[in-house]
């Protein structure tokens, strides 16, 4: 019979990665729900992963019920800002930018991709995300594998919701076969292109025959492809209507990467759940996001990431997408502010893999600078970030029936939101990943 653990364990001496039967967190300041108030001297009871209790005071392991032979382990966070595990929805697991990256494109098996997606969802994990839905991956097989392993605890990341391939038009940003000779382009050739209404209701159905948990389209052209092709709509009105049908009807949601105002527009009629970077919305846009409920992932840190890129001489771009990087990426942060002050719902979403794994957080004062306040910032990528997922069951707050994930800092990030730049505690589900 396991022993009743009645000592406190103290935070940062928490290394191990095995779950008790509870988790008792002594929590100093709590956000329990953001955009609600900040509680004092709170005592957080998670149960084989889940939350059970939230409560006044500081209970011992005697109080919360536990039977003599269950494990119970008491984190000491008396000192510490408390508040739920952290959602981006918006990165790219499998990859981060180098001057290597089209060469890893035909080097990197599928094995080599997950391996590195391994890494970089630990990264992610330490950075306070606990949940990550990746929008987009070349490699079905690798992202699906990922999810998979970080499900049942084979490898230690965040929560992964994995839409697989790309849907994108033949030649289009999600294509990826830009500039690689005829015989490479066909090897590479993605599972998501498509070209009319038949092909594209295939191509939706093939990536949930394959696992896709959501679906990703690329309603315009984007910076990074390697093509002088504008920024505007590339699939037409029919094409997106039969893309968004066929998603919905198998009970997927759809997220849009869109930067011209037709293509966001078209997205937004056609009934798309939410868009990805939004550069040129207008106030028509803004209209639609409202009529249809649908959230607007503004990705500012790409947009601040590839601006820096194009100004850099020595920097890794072709000329097609420096040009569009010094176009796009200064004009980010006044569309987020417009999209604020108009009423759109914003959800978290940084485009990591453009930048660098593990830097997640930075987003958070970009949105700030974009004029929402620390909490509205903080709720983006918690409450608004569980909506735009489709999982506020489980997901953005602290309460009984929702999965165990939390973080701290020493801090108070409603003062200054740069202390989600260095998280000090991770949990998810009950297990302590990270505590200093």
């Amino acid at each position: 019979m396991k022993q009743l653990l009645l000592a406190s364990i103290a935070a940062f001496a928490i290394t191990s990665a095995k779950a008790a039967d509870y988790a008792v967190v002594h929590a100093g300041r709590l956000l329990a729900v953001p955009g609600g108030a900040v509680t004092q001297d709170q005592t957080i009871v998670i149960k084989d992963g889940i939350v059970t209790r939230v409560a006044d005071g500081f209970l011992s392991a005697t109080d919360i019920g536990a039977n003599a032979d269950d494990a119970v382990a008491i984190h000491d966070l008396k000192n510490m800002f408390v508040m739920p595990g952290l959602i981006d929805g918006h990165v790219h697991i499998l990859s981060e930018n180098n001057p290597r990256a089209r060469l890893d494109r035909v080097e990197m098996s599928e094995a080599d991709l997950a391996i590195a997606g391994a890494g970089f969802a630990k990264k992610t994990l330490m950075a306070g995300f606990t949940t990550v839905r990746d929008v987009g991956a070349g490699s079905s097989d690798a992202i699906f594998a990922l999810r998979d392993g970080i499900a049942r605890g084979d490898v230690a990341g965040p929560r992964l919701l994995a839409s697989g391939a790309t849907i994108s038009v033949t030649g289009g940003h999600g294509d990826g076969t830009q500039g690689y000779t005829d015989e490479i382009a066909v090897l590479l050739h993605s599972k998501g292109v498509c070209d009319g209404v038949g092909e594209c209701r295939k191509a939706v159905r093939e990536q949930v025959r394959r696992g896709a948990d959501h679906i990703k389209l690329t309603a315009t052209a984007g910076v990074l492809s390697n093509t002088a092709a504008g920024l505007e709509q590339q699939f037409f009105d029919d094409e997106l209507k039969a893309i968004m049908d066929s998603a919905h009807a198998m009970g997927r949601k759809v997220t849009a990467h869109a930067h011209g105002v037709n293509g966001i527009n078209a997205a937004l009629r056609a009934g798309v759940d939410s868009i990805e970077h939004g550069t040129y919305l207008d106030a028509e846009s803004i209209r639609l996001f409202k009529r249809n409920n649908a959230y607007l992932v503004p990705t500012i840190l790409a947009g601040v990431t590839v601006a820096e890129w194009a100004a850099d001489p020595e920097s890794f771009l072709l000329p097609p997408q420096r040009a569009k990087a010094a176009e796009v990426g200064p004009k980010m942060i006044d569309m987020a502010r417009r999209a604020h002050e108009g009423g759109v719902k914003i959800a978290f979403g940084t485009d990591t893999g453009v930048s660098k794994h593990g830097e997640n957080a930075r987003e958070f004062a970009l949105l700030v600078e974009a004029g929402l306040t620390p909490m509205e910032a903080i709720r983006t990528a918690t409450v608004a970030g569980a909506d735009n997922l489709g999982k506020s069951d489980v997901l953005g707050t602290i309460a009984p029936g929702k999965y165990g994930d939390l973080v701290a800092v020493e801090g108070d990030p409603l003062a200054d939101i740069t202390e989600l730049e260095d998280i000090d505690f991770v949990m998810k589900e009950g297990i302590v990943y990270k505590s200093e």
